[in-house]
C-alpha cells in the first residue's frame, strides 16, 4: 500500500509537507502542491486513510445510538417509537454536520459495538446494560434515555407516570371501573429480537407485577395505580397483559389473550399506541364496538393513532423532540443535565362513558 511517506519521498519533500497538501493545502505553496499531487497521481495514492486520521485527531464527528430494547439494527425501524426517536437524533446530527452510527441492541452485539464503534459518544437506553460499562471504560460521553443520569451523565426522559395517571383518570371520570392494562413485553436478547409469548397476570395474583418490563413500564403502571386508587380501586385487582409492542401484527397475540382472559373489562389502558391499535383491530374482529362496549387509551401519539378507526385517545409523547434533546446533550459540553419532557392527553373517539355508569 502506498503511504504518504512514499509520496513525500517521490516528490522530494518532507512527510509533513506532503501531509499538509492533503489536510491543510493552504499552508503549502502552489508549486509544492502541484509537485506533491503529481507524485501522488503517479503512485496512485488516493489520500490519507480517514480512519487513521480520525483516530489520531481524537474526534470522528459521529455519535452512536442503540435501539430501545434488545433489537438488532432492523429493530431500530420496526416500531414507531424507535423510528421517531432516531429521526430526532438524526435531525441534530444533520444540523451539526455529524454522522449517526446505529449499534445493534442485541446484547453480545451491543457490547462489541460499543467497545469498538468509531464515535465520539453514545445514546443508550438501559442503565443495566453491560455495554454502558464498556462505554465508560472508553471514557466517552454518554446520554441516558428513559432513566435518570447522575452528576457526570446527562439524561432525557418523559413524565411517564403523570401521563398514564391522566389516561386512567380520564377513563375513571367516564365511569369505568373494570380495567385491563396492556403492558410491554420487553425483548429477550437470547431470542435475538424474537418476541416471546404474551404473559397474563390475573387479578389478585401474589406476584402482581411486570415480569419483563423496563423502569419506564413500572412508572407507567404506577401512574395507572395512582388514578385508580383515587376511586378506591387497587392495581392488584386489574388484569395485566405483557405483550410485544413492536408491530400491531405481533401485538395482536396479546390483544387476543386480553379478550380471552378478561372478557368483562370495559376499558383498556395500553402502554403503547401499537398495542392500543392491536386492541382496536381484535375488537373489530370479535364484533366488539369501540367505544360503545369498550374504551381504549394508548401512549405515544404515533401518526397512525389519529387515523385509526375510531381515532385513538392517547398520551402525547414527544418522541422526536426526545431524540433531539438526547443528541444536543451529547454534542454540548458542560455540566450534566437531567431533562424531563412533559406529556399530555389527547382525547379522541376511542373513549366514551361506561354503559355501566
Amino acid at each position: 500500500m502506498v503511504t504518504i511517506r512514499d509520496v513525500a519521498h517521490a516528490a522530494g519533500v518532507s512527510r509533513g509537507t506532503a501531509s499538509n497538501v492533503f489536510t491543510h493545502p493552504e499552508l503549502v505553496s502552489e508549486a509544492l502542491r502541484e509537485r506533491v499531487l503529481a507524485a501522488a497521481a503517479k503512485l496512485a495514492y488516493g489520500g490519507p486513510n480517514p480512519k487513521g486520521r480520525l483516530l489520531s485527531g481524537g474526534k470522528v464527528n459521529a455519535i452512536g445510538a442503540t435501539p430501545a430494547g434488545s433489537y438488532g439494527i432492523t429493530g431500530a425501524f420496526s416500531a414507531p417509537y424507535r423510528r421517531e426517536f432516531l429521526l430526532g437524533v438524526a435531525q441534530i446530527c444533520d444540523q451539526r454536520g455529524a454522522s449517526l452510527t446505529l449499534i445493534s441492541g442485541i446484547e453480545e452485539d451491543k457490547t462489541w459495538g460499543i467497545k469498538n464503534a468509531l464515535v465520539d459518544g453514545f445514546i443508550l437506553h438501559t442503565i443495566e446494560d453491560a455495554a454502558i460499562v464498556a462505554a465508560r471504560r472508553r471514557r466517552l460521553p454518554l446520554v441516558l434515555v428513559d432513566m435518570e443520569g447522575d452528576s457526570e451523565t446527562s439524561s432525557v426522559r418523559v413524565d411517564d407516570r403523570s401521563g398514564t395517571r391522566a389516561a386512567a383518570a380520564h377513563l375513571v371520570g367516564l365511569g369505568h371501573r373494570r380495567f385491563a392494562v396492556f403492558s410491554v413485553l420487553r425483548q429477550d436478547y437470547e431470542t435475538r429480537g424474537v418476541s416471546g409469548e404474551p404473559i397474563f397476570h390475573g387479578a389478585n395474583e401474589a406476584r402482581h407485577r411486570l415480569m419483563r418490563g423496563f423502569s419506564i413500564d413500572d412508572a407507567r403502571l404506577a401512574g395507572y395505580a395512582d388514578a385508580l386508587a383515587e376511586v378506591g380501586l387497587s392495581i392488584d385487582d386489574v388484569p395485566i397483559i405483557e405483550s410485544s409492542a413492536d408491530t400491531v401484527a405481533n401485538a395482536i397475540r396479546g390483544a387476543s389473550l386480553l379478550f380471552d382472559k378478561a372478557p368483562g373489562v370495559t376499558a383498556v389502558l395500553s402502554m403503547t399506541d401499537v398495542q392500543a391499535l392491536a386492541v382496536l383491530e381484535e375488537a373489530r374482529r370479535r364484533h366488539i364496538s369501540v367505544p360503545r362496549d369498550l374504551s381504549v387509551v394508548g401512549f405515544d401519539d404515533i401518526p397512525e393513532a389519529a387515523r385509526s378507526d375510531p381515532p385513538l385517545t392517547t398520551v402525547v409523547h414527544p418522541m422526536v423532540e426526545k431524540g433531539r434533546v438526547a443528541a444536543r446533550l451529547l454534542f454540548d459540553t458542560g455540566a450534566a443535565k437531567q431533562i424531563v419532557l412533559p406529556v399530555s392527553l389527547t382525547i379522541r373517539g376511542s373513549t366514551a362513558p361506561s354503559r355501566n355508569h
